[in-house]
């Protein structure tokens, strides 16, 4: 389970080799067995025995900004898997290999908002008719992927453009089904602009130290990635790795308007924008750790959304380790 500290003066401390979790007048005994990750996103109290415990135990400790975004973690000094997972990844990244694992992200990034869409429409009759015309214009895309040449001139370039076309026609859908009380215009980030936004941002926030964990675990480097473009700390892989999970952030953020969980007292006002309170993040994490908590049918078994994530980088991980790394590099 993931354990969320979002009220200022929580503590965490330890008690009979347990976490003991005390939040204003009410407190609980956790075991550590039970907890994979520890989201912090206000100014809490941690004492060193229970972030060594959560060390120990391979829990991801993970602290969050106002805006729902990692800003730090507390992880193992340990590497924790072989270095040749990640010679092998800077192998693929040098590589037309590593555009072609982008394209294959990229491809069920795009099939997932197709189905999803698919899904909102035949919900809504009243609208189906325009849905379905962004729904083919992102077919289109799709189709166009199909035969994509990983090793044309400027194929990464190019693949950056149709991705950007497919997610501007798809929030563009998504703005369409809004609730009129709560208008969505476009994406906006730190800070957003509308409600909307709000809660997007937050759910990617939460989905981003996802990924990187299971990054960890699975011996990649987050840093070095195949499509998103490299910069001075920029988790490369990460960006690159979450694009077929974000659409659960993204049902789960359609699904709290549709099913009207969202007013506008969960929202503090700031300059330029909005952020979620205190009672708009525990609504928000509540539903996206329900969803991430789910078991659905992926690749023959059921499991959780949650452990797809983690399940789907040590496939990837074992996919780098048979990279012959002593080949001739490629040649334009």
């Amino acid at each position: 389970m993931q354990l969320v500290l979002n009220t200022p003066g929580a503590y965490l401390r330890i008690r009979d080799g347990c976490f003991h979790i005390k939040v204003e007048d009410e407190s609980k005994l956790l075991s550590p067995k039970k907890v994979e990750s520890i989201l912090i996103s206000s100014a809490v109290k941690l004492s060193s025995a229970a972030l060594q415990m959560a060390v120990e135990h391979n829990i991801d400790v993970v602290f969050l900004d106002k805006h729902g975004n990692p800003f730090g973690r507390l992880w193992h000094a340990k590497l924790g898997s072989t270095t040749r997972i990640r010679r092998g990844q800077l192998v693929a990244s040098t590589s037309a290999e590593g555009l072609a694992y982008a394209l294959r992200w990229v491809q069920q990034k795009l099939e997932n908002q197709i189905e999803f869409l698919t899904t909102l429409a035949n919900k809504r009759p009243g609208k189906q008719e325009q849905l379905g015309v962004y729904i083919s214009q992102i077919q289109v895309i799709r189709d166009k992927l199909t035969d994509f040449d990983i090793k044309s001139m400027n194929a990464a370039d190019a693949l950056r453009g149709l991705e950007g076309t497919a997610g501007r026609i798809y929030f563009e859908a998504l703005s369409f089904i809004q609730p009129e009380q709560f208008p969505f215009q476009g994406r906006s980030r730190q800070p957003a602009k509308d409600e909307f936004n709000c809660i997007l941002n937050y759910c990617y926030g939460v989905l981003y130290g996802l990924v990187e964990r299971a990054c960890m675990l699975s011996g990649l480097e987050p840093y070095l990635g195949f499509f998103h473009a490299d910069n001075y700390n920029k988790k490369s892989l990460v960006f690159d790795l979450i694009e077929p999970y974000r659409i659960w952030a993204e049902e789960t953020t359609v699904y709290l308007f549709s099913q009207r969980q969202v007013k506008k007292e969960l929202f503090d006002k700031i300059q330029n924008g909005l952020t979620l309170n205190k009672e708009g993040k525990q609504v928000v994490i509540a539903a996206f750790n329900e969803r991430l908590d789910t078991a659905i049918r992926h690749k023959g078994r059921n499991i959780t959304r949650r452990n797809i994530i983690q399940f789907d980088c040590q496939t990837f991980a074992q996919e780098l380790l048979k990279i012959d790394l002593e080949r001739e590099p490629e040649t334009e």
